[in-house]
């Protein structure tokens, strides 16, 4: 009597625990299904050529227009306000963990730091005592280290200032270290938040990696994400990664095991994306001469 007793409570704890693994499954398939909570709209557009959005603390969405040398600033009120005229041209934006806004500064091939109270300075300009190609996108890390690409478009391709167009990381005391150097074109570049992983879109080869990124900021075992570039990236908080796809105009998301879970498609060729919003589960998107944005059911973490 005691075994049957026994046979029928593993019975019973197994039912139970089948009922559970099945929930945990449905709740993590769920997780990964992304959807359209509010339908894609263009927010301004008559600008040159938008770039590099990139959300404050609030959730303030800032932006470039890069042949207009101009920043500008999507607000929570629904409003655009002008952040900075004279912006040398600048390129991908991002704010670090103090609230520093990182500039590419294409035109001027530099990177620039601008405090939450105004003040400016260059905290990178050279390479090796040569001046950068055109950096171009960025990404900054907890430690206070900032990862960004140096490519080049148009101009002397065959006389590049740094020899050949590579990835950069300027290290929390301020020394700047080459990490990357065999890629074609480096372009788009996002990291996860705990600080493991970097994504770096090769598009002049027209493939994304990831890299596994060691203590001190070192990139290492290299491997192909997806067989597509991009020229800008963002990331959610489930891990997904969202690409700009301009040859087909439209903004590709795939789960960190590079599966293409949806796919957004815009009327003007996207060349970057972001989330903001005050619930950061608004997708902002610069294309060209327009200013886009989508809701969605992800949230994300930069």
């Amino acid at each position: 009597m005691k075994h049957l007793i026994l046979i029928f409570t593993l019975v019973l704890l197994s039912c139970g625990n089948s009922k559970k693994d099945k929930q945990d499954q449905s709740e993590t398939t769920a997780s990964t299904v992304i959807k359209i909570t509010s339908p894609l709209e263009q927010l301004d557009t008559d600008f040159e050529f938008t770039e590099g959005p990139a959300v404050d603390k609030d959730g303030n969405v800032y932006f470039s227009d890069i042949p207009n040398s101009k920043i500008w600033i999507w607000t929570l009120a629904d409003s655009l306000k002008l952040f900075r005229e004279n912006s040398n041209g600048s390129n991908g934006l991002y704010f670090d963990k103090n609230q520093n806004l990182l500039a590419c500064e294409g035109g001027a091939s530099q990177i620039s730091l601008t405090t939450s109270i105004g003040d400016y300075k260059v905290i990178a300009s050279e390479f090796d005592g040569k001046p950068f190609n055109s950096t171009n996108d960025l990404w900054s890390d907890d430690k206070g280290g900032v990862y960004f690409t140096d490519p080049q478009y148009g101009g002397d391709m065959d006389n590049l200032n740094q020899g050949g167009m590579h990835v950069f990381y300027i290290q929390p005391n301020g020394e700047i270290i080459k990490v990357c150097e065999d890629l074609t074109r480096p372009n788009g570049i996002i990291g996860t938040p705990n600080g493991k992983t970097l994504y770096v879109s090769d598009r002049g080869a027209g493939k994304t990696y990831q890299y596994d990124i060691k203590d001190d900021g070192i990139l290492d075992n290299k491997t192909l994400f997806i067989d597509k570039g991009s020229d800008g990236m963002t990331i959610d908080q489930n891990g997904n990664i969202y690409i700009t796809t301009k040859e087909k105009s439209q903004v590709d998301i795939f789960s960190n095991a590079g599966e293409l879970l949806k796919t957004i498609v815009i009327p003007e060729s996207p060349t970057n994306v972001c989330f903001g919003g005050k619930n950061r589960n608004q997708l902002y998107i610069t294309a060209q001469t327009s200013f886009y944005r989508a809701g969605l059911n992800m949230k994300g973490v930069d």
